[in-house]
């Protein structure tokens, strides 16, 4: 019977024995699982093609994004590349550097015009009440760049305040030199700004890491706070040039090494690093220290205008 059923199913169409038989057509997939239905056996499923395939599909939660680089704070901006990649880090130190070029410009043509001109000298000098003014404006805009992350990251209100920050700072520097000679002033102002460029290429190319290193600032900033109150008791009732001297060279050593801690806070290849969204914070930090290194070159190094 089967030889049977085969023939009969190999039989042409058209009943002619001929060689000129055309072939059916393949079966449906209907057609072929219909025997297997017979038997109460399901047919496989047909195979299913998925919308998108997986090569096109990203998880968001492997790919590096701002929350997940070196700093850990607010999610809000997304990026496609890590905190520690080398284009970044090169960016945000060539931003800092900019703004603080500008910085120290627009305070070395301040100190300049307190210092050569002189109506500007006298009056400021005769109106002491200025520099009290530009104290309250620098404490105000110090803390709030330093302690609100909002502002700090906020454009344009943190070019704004840093802006503010350097007049007021500018003007309390210029102020305190009107009352030095000018040919100590500017010799302070070449020995800070090779001290500063000199401190910066080190920290740039040494090995050693200045970051691992703030329990020796923390303890050199209490020894300068100290010697600051020591200081001011001392003074009113009598005048002690050594002393006076020695806190001068505590100071600049201390915020020399300040500048190399933050110098390589920007680098971002030390134990500690600065994440490149601060860049406001970090000019902050640099332009206070070579403000300070420069306030106390003038104390060790300057003399008093007759």
């Amino acid at each position: 019977m089967t030889q049977g059923k085969i023939s009969v199913t190999n039989k042409p169409a058209n009943g002619t024995e001929g060689g000129g038989a055309v072939p059916t057509a393949p079966p449906s997939y209907e057609e072929a699982t219909a025997g297997d239905n017979k038997t109460g056996v399901s047919p496989p499923p047909p195979p299913s093609v998925p919308l998108h395939p997986s090569w096109a599909y990203v998880d968001p939660n492997s790919s590096p994004s701002y929350s997940s680089g070196g700093y850990h704070g607010d999610g809000e901006m997304l990026t496609e590349f890590s905190w520690d990649d080398k284009n970044i880090r090169r960016i945000f130190i060539r931003k800092v550097y900019t703004i603080l070029m500008i910085q120290l410009l627009i305070t070395v043509a301040i100190v300049a015009l307190f210092t050569f001109c002189e109506p500007v000298r006298i009056y400021i000098q005769s109106n002491p009440g200025w520099y009290w003014a530009s104290y309250a404006v620098f404490l105000v805009t110090y803390l709030t760049l330093s302690c609100c992350p909002g502002p700090r990251r906020q454009f344009p209100w943190n070019l704004i305040l840093l802006a503010v920050f350097t007049l007021s700072m500018a003007s309390m520097m210029a102020f305190v030199s009107s009352y030095y000679n000018t040919k100590s002033v500017i010799l302070c102002l070449g020995i800070t700004a090779l001290v500063c460029l000199s401190v910066t290429i080190f920290s740039f190319q040494t090995k050693f890491d200045f970051t691992s290193c703030q329990g020796v600032l923390f303890v050199l900033v209490m020894v300068l706070f100290f010697s600051s109150i020591i200081l001011s008791i001392v003074l009113p009732f009598g005048y002690v040039p050594w002393l006076h001297g020695l806190y001068a060279v505590l100071g600049a050593i201390l915020f020399t090494m300040f500048l190399a801690f933050d110098t390589q806070l920007l680098m971002g290849n030390r134990r500690y690093a600065m994440s490149p969204e601060e860049y406001i914070f970090g000019t902050l930090n640099i332009y206070l220290d070579i403000i300070y290194i420069f306030s106390f070159f003038l104390q060790l190094f300057g003399s008093q205008r007759e």
